[in-house]
């Protein structure tokens, strides 16, 4: 599938790299012990450290560090066993310190890639750049007051890893891709939460475009998204933007950008900074971060079974397609709940197939409904997969099954259960469907007659009369044989 993007007169790539922001998951700050809990009252989490005040010196949290390095080891990127804080030197009224501490020229983590899948089946890999640890700022209020703006400090300090990529992505859609894979990566190694809505996890998007083949263009920062529905909404407006200047003769100013959710729309925040205009200088009081390789090797030997191994597993033990396996392992908690299935009974090792798509299109429609984690399901792993063992063993219908789970959703009560008080159990009594089958033909003299006459499609109605007579518990199967059968001695 083509990313190029047609303008009124010529053809366009967009090209994109983005600076996603991850919360490092930890119960204190990046430089002191506060608490870093979510929803607090606000400057409620704020040491002396924090707030910047003078004579302070910040100590750093090593727990952050590790979880920094295992978050490199799955992003397959190289650990630096020397790495460097700096000053990150600009004003903002929620940066009490005047600058923040980053990393620049030495990263905790160097060069490392993420492969991206497509639904055809094929997958890409997006390089990573690197991945620096350094401290976030408070935030800004401006909504509680028409004439003044509060300063809450509680995310003052608060460890992120910023993953820089290169600029390999082409289009929104593999932008929303990428980020979707950072996250599952994250989750699987517990070192950030990935809450968007919470600002655990949001992004910068560096976006311009060019003439296939030509040079990158100049480039403009999309700052502060985390969602990736406005990821994507940005990218596309900011390429369409870019494009119209660029065929009517014009140029595009090197600027960081804003976007309007409400809008659609980008707009101009400040000129576009480079390193220098930060005035990055090792900051003084930090020493230069020394990691012993038995350290790394340690952490090495802890990481779980990550996204692509769960995917290569899914495909070789069960035969999974690639976008199957791909779908079922991009969230870790997904993953979990159909390794659960699958284990609650040996009989369904063969049944994968079966079992990946009753939770990908009927369990995710009534969670997205009723706006559910997985984790939270209602349908115990165990229950949903005695619902797909009775259907196998052709106890209760496909049919059924779809009634059977919206109910078993709402009690969360065994199916075999409920299967039991509701007479629900499939008719596979031959001499009970010939019964319903000769009612149905019988009261149907004319169309037997059309269908006797060449319209074959008429088998279909026969079928619904008669399932509708059995009030959906025939055996499908059964009842298509007798119905054929009964229909050919007639002719």
């Amino acid at each position: 599938m083509s990313n190029l993007i047609k303008g009124n007169k010529y053809e366009w790539e967009t090209v994109i790299g983005l600076e996603i922001h991850a919360q490092v998951k930890s119960n204190s700050k990046l430089f002191s012990n506060s608490s870093t809990a979510f929803g607090s009252k606000p400057n409620s989490q704020v040491s002396l450290v924090d707030a910047a005040m003078p004579g302070m010196l910040p100590v750093i949290n090593s727990y952050c560090v590790e979880q920094a390095i295992k978050t490199g080891i799955g992003l397959k990127a190289k650990i630096n066993n020397y790495s460097v804080f700096d000053r990150k030197n600009y004003f903002y009224a929620d940066l009490p310190q005047g600058y923040q501490i980053s990393q620049y020229k030495y990263p905790i983590v160097g060069e490392g890639k993420v492969s991206i899948d497509f639904k055809d089946g094929s997958s890409k890999d997006i390089r990573i750049v690197r991945l620096h640890l350094e401290q976030d700022a408070g935030k800004s209020l401006h909504d509680q007051n028409p004439t003044k703006t509060y300063v809450d400090l509680n995310r003052s300090g608060v460890a992120l890893m910023e993953i820089v990529s290169e600029p390999d992505i082409r289009s929104a859609d593999e932008a929303g891709l990428y980020i979707n894979k950072i996250r599952s990566i994250l989750m699987y190694l517990d070192t950030c939460d990935g809450n968007m809505q919470e600002g655990s996890l949001r992004a910068d998007v560096n976006i311009s475009v060019r003439k296939p083949g030509e040079d990158f263009g100049t480039r403009c920062e999309i700052k502060n998204l985390n969602s990736i529905k406005f990821i994507k909404q940005a990218i596309n407006y900011e390429a369409k933007r870019q494009i119209e200047i660029l065929e009517e003769e014009g140029t595009i100013k090197q600027n960081t950008l804003l976007f309007n959710t409400n809008t659609g729309k980008t707009k101009p925040m400040r000129s576009k900074e480079e390193a220098h205009d930060y005035r990055y200088f090792p900051d003084p009081d930090l020493l230069p971060l020394e990691i012993d390789q038995k350290i790394i090797d340690k952490l090495v030997n802890s990481i779980p079974e990550l996204p692509d191994e769960r995917k290569r597993k899914y495909a070789e033990d069960y035969n999974l397609s690639n976008y199957d396996a791909s779908v079922l392992t991009a969230d870790k908690s997904v993953s979990d709940y159909f390794d659960s299935v699958i284990k609650s009974d040996n009989a369904l090792i063969d049944s994968a197939k079966i079992v990946a798509n009753w939770i990908t299109t009927e369990l995710f429609s009534l969670l997205k409904e009723k706006n559910i984690e997985i984790s939270n399901s209602p349908i115990s792993s165990a229950y949903l997969g005695k619902l797909i063992k009775l259907i196998k063993e052709d106890i209760i219908s496909g049919k059924i099954a779809k009634d059977l789970l919206i109910e078993m959703f709402e009690s969360k009560e065994d199916p075999e259960i409920i299967i039991e008080k509701k007479g629900l159990r499939q008719v596979t009594d031959t001499s009970e469907i010939e019964n319903i089958v000769d009612e149905v033909l019988n009261e149907n003299q004319k169309m037997v007659e059309q269908y006797l006459s060449g319209k074959d499609k008429l088998l279909g109605f026969f079928v619904g009369q008669s399932m509708k007579k059995s009030k959906g518990k025939a055996n499908p199967k059964i009842l298509n044989d007798i119905l054929k059968q009964k229909l050919s001695k007639k002719n």
